[in-house]
């Protein structure tokens, strides 16, 4: 992929090489996390935060937990597939998780953004 194709996935001026599958709202494909493989999500594989089932996934994420995943219900609230294609990534929600991204590496990304912008 490379970092041309970074840069333009997160400016939202490409889709996935090869037509694949979309990753989950926080980018993060269920290929790469490998829980799903291992019965071990408690979705069955997340989706984008517009994708129909996001509801559903979002519902049963928190059934399974005990609280909602904040980054598939902020993707579902404002209306986007994914958050790199929010106009307020990176947000506190990530900073605050630090879960799926480092803090080094949303500030990477952000000087990125602010470079194409």
């Amino acid at each position: 992929m490379g970092y041309r194709y970074l840069i333009n996935f997160l400016a939202g001026r490409n889709k996935t090489e090869g037509g694949g599958k979309m990753p989950s709202a926080c980018g993060l494909a269920c290929e790469v996390c490998g829980l799903r493989d291992m019965n071990f999500c408690p979705t069955g594989g997340c989706v984008p935060g517009t994708d129909p089932e996001a509801p559903k996934k979002l519902k049963n994420f928190e059934e399974a937990t005990g609280h909602p995943c904040a980054i598939l219900e902020c993707a579902i609230e404002k209306g986007v597939d994914h958050c790199t294609r929010c106009e307020e990534f990176p947000c506190d929600i990530h900073y605050n998780q630090q879960k799926i991204y480092s803090e080094d590496l949303l500030d990477m990304i952000k000087e990125m953004l602010e470079k194409v912008s």
